[in-house]
């Protein structure tokens, strides 16, 4: 099987780089500087010349507060028309494309679950580009995996987990905010379903993928620095306000990965197992 991976030097693109790496998998793996994804001539190029049998497209832009104003076109450039870039390309190869997309493509309104079904409403600039990628790949690819997601974290890449360790050491009381809810989400469990997803042959569409049970801001940084002598004290969104839009309320439903019996550990257990980790590099 051939394999090519976008955004391979990001958060989620090493990540899976070093579980392919350990189950023996041979992969291309291209950045901005290997393919620029924006440039459909160069897309239509690389992918006729590798002929993957599948595409692992990690490649986004993910500044959510710049893609407001000054990041407002890349933004678009990559989260859409990179995308559509590459749905097309897939198309045309009979590539299966799996797509990486996130919770803020819901209004964050409602008070139930998000189930793959729910309808899109984006209220920021992120959300709307990614919702737009969503809609390229269901159109031009043939074969798709649309994986959405919430609150990454990882071992290699900037993320709120980092954030508050390093905040930690240079403060000794935190504020966050409290009235923000969703699912924290482990680089690797994204990793693993992604191959898992390929190596199952499931049913293509739409899947939602995050730790399982939920939590707020606060509580998420409580739990980060709970062996700290940092203490986290709760503030509400308006106490706080940045420039993107947040959701709410964002609580992926998970309920149709679990049904594929993929295990999703608590985000409780991944952060465990994330801090672990990072502290025996």
């Amino acid at each position: 099987m051939k394999i090519l991976i976008t955004g391979a030097n990001g958060q989620l693109g090493t990540e899976l780089r070093h579980l392919l790496d350990r189950r023996g998998l041979e992969y291309r793996a291209t950045d901005a500087k290997e393919l620029d994804i924006t440039d459909a001539n160069a897309v239509n190029a690389y992918v006729k010349d590798s002929q993957p049998d599948v595409i692992y497209h990690c490649a986004a832009y993910t500044a959510v507060d710049k893609a407001e104003d000054e990041g407002k076109a890349i933004n678009q450039k990559v989260n859409v028309d990179g995308t559509k870039n590459l749905a097309v390309a897939a198309g045309e190869s009979n590539a299966t494309l799996v797509y990486i997309s996130t919770d803020y493509v819901f209004d964050g309104d409602s008070d139930e679950l998000y189930t793959v079904d729910h309808k899109p409403a984006p209220r920021n600039e992120y959300g709307r580009t990614k919702y737009e990628g969503e809609l390229a790949v269901q159109k031009y690819a043939k074969k798709y995996y649309i994986i959405r997601t919430s609150w990454v974290f990882g071992e290699y890449g900037h993320n709120f987990v980092y954030t508050m360790l390093n905040l930690a050491k240079t403060h000794d009381t935190l504020t966050v905010v409290n009235d923000q809810y969703g699912r924290p989400s482990w680089t690797k469990t994204l990793a693993e379903f992604m191959t898992f997803a390929i190596d199952q042959k499931l049913e293509y569409g739409i899947y939602h993928v995050s730790e399982d049970n939920s939590c707020n801001w606060y509580e998420f940084a409580t739990e980060i620095l709970k062996d700290t002598d940092t203490k986290v004290l709760p503030v509400t969104s308006a106490e706080y306000p940045q420039k993107a839009w947040r959701p709410r309320h964002s609580i992926l439903d998970l309920s149709k990965t679990k049904a594929t019996g993929f295990e999703l550990p608590t985000w409780q257990d991944a952060l465990h197992g994330f801090m672990d980790e990072i502290a025996n590099a």
